[in-house]
């Protein structure tokens, strides 16, 4: 189980009621695994894994059809990705071919394979993770793949204290395979994303949120702001946030608190480095959300 990482399993959450996915980017072994494991087992949903490296087919994530001498026809294997919560794990050490396989999956809920279209479960979450601190042996997200994740978060190190606990308890803890799901699986999911759709985002929200995207296609620090797609995705998370906290209205603290995780990877930031782009990027837009009125 995953302690003193409120804000981060939160925002989980709300990708997952948001019906998006999730790309976790953080040093090994603070977490990441747990999280989305943890997740998939609080949640009722079906689990699978996919690791990634340079040699891995785009077939070994989707799955294959084979013949089937038994009945004379061809049938078809799914893959990992036919769970309803899938850990990528270090998505950027899978060749760009095998990368592109995800964008369908991410972007229609299915996959195709031989001229036939096989859907995906409903719901269907992703998580995939990398490291930014490693990138030999890497093949960087395009801005397109990068685009398809709802989030970006960090889990980072957690507070001495909960580290202490880790420490203390190794082997007497709970583990992921004790949590008791607090949803009765997939349906369960797909009434909550039901609900968040029927939440209220408000006009003086809404016009919040939309001077926000304004005010990063406008800022000398970004080379190219926030997409209409990053908009309308950002609004989706802070309807979501706002169920999870127990309104049917959206707030301007919803948005605030949303505005990095949802845009962070959206931006390109001007003639920054690249490993120092995902922090820039954060302060870039924790300026603007300062200078940015509340309604």
């Amino acid at each position: 189980m995953v302690l003193g990482k409120r804000a981060v399993i939160e925002q989980s959450l709300v990708a997952a009621i948001a019906g998006g996915h999730v790309l976790v980017e953080d040093a090994p072994g603070v977490g990441k695994t747990t999280l989305a494991r943890s997740l998939a087992a609080v949640l009722g949903l079906r689990f699978g894994r996919v690791q990634c490296t340079s040699d891995l087919l785009p077939s070994d994530v989707v799955g294959v059809t084979v013949f089937d001498a038994a009945r004379a026809t061809f049938q078809f294997r799914p893959g990992p990705i036919f769970h309803e919560v899938v850990l990528v794990d270090e998505l950027n050490r899978a060749s760009p071919r095998t990368q592109s396989a995800l964008l369908e999956a991410m972007a229609e809920g299915s996959v195709s394979l031989e001229g036939a279209t096989h859907p995906l479960p409903s719901p269907f979450l992703l998580l995939a993770t990398q490291n930014p601190l490693e990138h030999a042996g890497t093949y960087p997200l395009p801005e397109s793949q990068l685009d398809r994740f709802l989030m970006r978060v960090s889990l980072g190190y957690p507070p001495p204290s909960d580290e202490r606990r880790l420490v203390e308890q190794d082997g007497d803890r709970p583990t992921v395979e004790s949590l008791a799901a607090i949803a009765e699986g997939a349906e369960a999911l797909r009434s909550a994303q039901e609900a968040a759709r029927a939440v209220t985002i408000a006009p003086p929200v809404s016009d919040y949120l939309l001077r926000l995207v304004e005010a990063t296609r406008q800022s000398p620090h970004l080379a190219a702001g926030a997409s209409t797609r990053g908009a309308l995705l950002l609004g989706r998370a802070v309807r979501a946030r706002a169920l999870i906290r127990g309104r049917d209205y959206a707030l301007p603290d919803d948005v605030k608190a949303l505005l990095a995780p949802c845009l962070a990877h959206r931006v390109v930031l001007a003639g920054a480095r690249a490993g120092a782009a995902a922090a820039a990027a954060e302060r870039v837009l924790s300026d603007i959300s300062e200078r940015v009125p509340v309604p």
